[in-house]
């Protein structure tokens, strides 16, 4: 496969999957928005955090306000990160790899692509409920993934969509666990107020895990839910789930462990296999994260640096959140 043709279908997906991770923080806190005491900052700023994008909104808008807050994580052409640009990125990027992608799957983008354009003509970001909105783009996203997996071989193409996919997962996992945590304050007992347990099944529900979350765990606890997030096993968004099958994808493409993006995307993976979460929580949840973030932008920087060329069509704002 052309090293352009790889990079451009590896950044195609993790665009697909910033804009469902971004539909998804909408739309849950949104609806955690009407459980609260009506404090805008407070319940709107953590999300401009969460997403990485907290100074590009301050130099933009300055105050915290819901509206704009909507406006700037879905809609804003000027935010690289938006759901409108992810989903226009990815368009462009399809478009550049037509031949190696199927009908269903182009078909597919052009839908979301519509979806969001009509979103923006309307301004969708000023109804009193857009939350319709985003779940459409979560189940446009969500079917364009299925799509993949049922339309694509197995083929060189599939296992760097898969990686691009996976990485991005990861990286918004530990984001959204690193401002949540520290904002919903931890402590060792089970949760107690009614408040706190909004709380956390908002952040649970901000990655899909609440189900399952319950179904392994039970009671809803500070630690197991970031045991859950970070090290679970079997969880398909968990940190460790994600890094593991991107180094599995990896491995089909490279066929070499020593190769240095299969070894330093195997590090990170040993490192979350070898501790536990009272030793993470001990050293410091946010350092940890911080660690974490930093070691993806790593191994991703690594991949990008092994298998792009020079003349790659599409290279704007793919070190966003780097």
């Amino acid at each position: 496969m052309l090293n352009r043709v790889a990079n451009t279908i590896y950044w195609m997906n993790r665009y697909i999957e910033r804009a469902e991770n971004y539909a998804r923080f909408l739309d849950v806190n949104f609806n955690l928005a009407l459980e609260m005491q009506p404090m805008v900052a407070e319940q709107w700023q953590p999300l401009v955090t969460t997403t990485g994008d907290g100074e590009a909104y301050a130099t933009r808008f300055g105050e915290i306000e819901k509206t704009q807050v909507i406006y700037f994580l879905g809609f804003d052409p000027e935010n690289g990160n938006s759901i409108c640009s992810c989903i226009s990125y990815a368009r462009e990027n399809a478009r550049s790899v037509r031949a190696e992608i199927t009908k269903e799957i182009w078909e597919q983008i052009n839908a979301l692509y519509y979806l969001v354009k009509k979103g923006a003509e309307k301004e969708y970001w000023k109804k009193q409920d857009p939350r319709k909105f985003f779940r459409k783009i979560k189940d446009g996203c969500q079917l364009l993934y299925g799509m993949y997996d049922a339309t694509i071989s197995r083929n060189e193409g599939w296992h760097f969509a898969k990686m691009g996919r996976l990485i991005e997962r990861a990286d918004k996992t530990s984001r959204v666990l690193d401002v949540k945590y520290h904002i919903i304050l931890p402590r060792p007992q089970p949760v107690g107020s009614p408040l706190d347990l909004v709380q956390w099944v908002a952040l649970l529900k901000s990655v899909t895990a609440y189900d399952m979350y319950r179904k392994s765990n039970g009671k809803l606890t500070p630690l197991a839910i970031a045991e859950f997030l970070i090290l679970d096993r079997a969880f398909p968004r968990s940190m460790y789930k994600c890094l593991l099958q991107a180094e599995r994808s990896l491995l089909s493409v490279t066929n070499d462990p020593d190769h240095p993006a299969t070894q330093l995307l195997s590090a990170l993976r040993a490192r979350l296999e070898q501790t536990t979460i009272q030793a993470i929580v001990d050293g410091g949840l946010h350092e940890f994260i911080d660690d974490f973030q930093q070691e993806l932008n790593t191994a991703s920087s690594a991949i990008f640096s092994s298998f792009a060329s020079v003349d790659r069509i599409i290279t704007a704002h793919q070190s966003q959140n780097q």
